[in-house]
């Protein structure tokens, strides 16, 4: 098994580019279910969870294609099944999201529960309450979803979410574009990656209104032809990086990336001391070799402090100027990095959901293992501005969200490498 091994050291200067989203790519890899004919898709992250939904793709009997620009081209024409079995899924919980599609489109889904990251609890009931809204018959069997549509197909509903969830409202939004009539989604989530999705619906034909908004009207029509569409630049990529300039004192430029996407992010760095720029699709950082400022935030869902950027600003407080507090309201296991972060010399204690943090000047390195995606970022953060070699163990984490992760540090000057386990 992979390891990195991280010698802190200097800033990290230079620029780099930012890959395609994940969070992005993945319900709209899911949402070519619903395209009669083919659907291209460019700039998607060569990333594992993206292989695994376009193996889950083709295991269904999809035809998937990569030709010489790197675009994949789609097309669900050929599906021959409609399950999504477990051996797929367990790696990936984004594989819920072919439910509300294959349900919509072909009447009807046999999904595995989903796996992913331990973070905390993410139960499904709001996506496959808001599916019975619909008229769906769903049975839970063998650690299976099964669903069924009534006759005739889908029906639009009205369905309020009583509590604010990414997952739900995508499946949700995939399943009232085919649907019968019209549907209200209330207190639907804003994030960008959704407005993402919306956008390719509607490239592909669909009626939806209120895109980044929490009230999404959709208007069902009786197909959707494929298109081409462009996946968005990766914010929580973005503001990973910008994290790991500021704990490093460095400075750098993100080329392809949006900075409206990520306004929380920036505006919690300018506080830290950063000296920020920004252009059209692109994005400077400068610390001016300082040492940045602890910065407190609480995690909550967009347009507010993204949960999934908590971990990386923890570890940029661990070694800031000051005492910050950091709570997280969405996860209930997200704090889980802290007591990797305090083997390597952090301050830092846990109060419930909030970790309160006193900055120390330099980290010492050790040997640390990941335990979800992002908390394996903040362990690289870390590495960063360790003393010594920090070997990281687990990293397949890390490898599920970041695209060439120690290849782009290296562009940086950072002095990281994989190495076998």
């Amino acid at each position: 098994m992979d390891k990195l091994l991280i010698t802190g050291g200097g800033p990290l200067r230079g620029e780099i580019r930012i890959s395609g989203s994940k969070n992005s790519a993945l319900p709209i890899l899911a949402a070519t279910l619903l395209a009669e004919t083919p659907i291209s898709l460019s700039n998607l992250p060569h990333l594992n969870d993206i292989t695994t939904m376009l193996s889950l793709l083709r295991c269904m009997g999809v035809n998937v294609t990569v030709d010489e620009r790197m675009r994949v081209e789609i097309d669900a024409s050929t599906i021959r099944c409609y399950e999504a079995p477990y051996e797929l899924v367990k790696t990936m919980r984004a594989s819920i999201l072919v439910l509300g599609p294959l349900l919509s489109r072909f009447g009807e889904a046999d999904v595995s529960f989903p796996g992913g990251c331990a973070i905390g609890s993410r139960p499904v009931d709001i996506h496959l309450r808001g599916l019975e809204a619909m008229g769906a018959h769903i049975e839970v069997d063998g650690g299976y979803i099964r669903a069924r549509a009534p006759d005739g197909g889908l029906r639009g509903a009205r369905f309020l979410m009583d509590k604010v969830t990414v997952g739900g409202t995508e499946n949700l939004l995939m399943a009232a574009v085919l649907a019968n009539g019209h549907s209200v989604l209330e207190n639907a989530a804003r994030e960008p990656e959704i407005v993402d999705l919306a956008n390719c619906l509607v490239s592909m034909g669909a009626k939806i209104k209120g895109i980044g908004t929490d009230r999404l009207e959709v208007e069902g029509v009786s197909s959707l032809k494929g298109c081409e569409y462009s996946v968005m630049p990766d914010r929580i990529e973005a503001g990973t990086y910008l994290c790991a300039a500021a704990a490093t004192r460095g400075s750098i430029k993100l080329k392809d990336t949006h900075a409206d996407s990520m306004e929380s992010v920036l505006i919690k760095l300018q506080e830290a001391g950063a000296e920020l720029e920004v252009g059209e699709n692109w994005i400077r950082l400068d610390m001016h070799g300082q040492r940045p400022q602890g910065v407190s935030l609480r995690t909550a869902p967009h347009p507010a402090f993204p949960t999934d950027m908590q971990s990386q600003f923890m570890a940029m407080n661990a070694v800031a100027s000051g005492a910050s507090k950091v709570t997280e309201t969405i996860f209930e296991n997200r704090l889980i990095q802290v007591h990797e972060l305090n083997r390597m010399g952090a301050n830092i204690a846990l109060e419930g959901n909030t970790a309160l943090i006193t900055g120390v000047e330099r980290l010492k390195a050790a040997p640390v293992m990941a335990s979800d995606l992002r908390a394996s970022a903040s362990l690289v953060i870390a590495g960063l501005v360790a003393d010594g070699e920090t070997l990281i163990d687990r990293i397949y984490h890390i490898d599920r969200g970041y695209e060439c992760i120690e290849e782009k540090l290296q562009l940086l000057g950072a002095d990281i490498r994989r190495v076998a386990g």
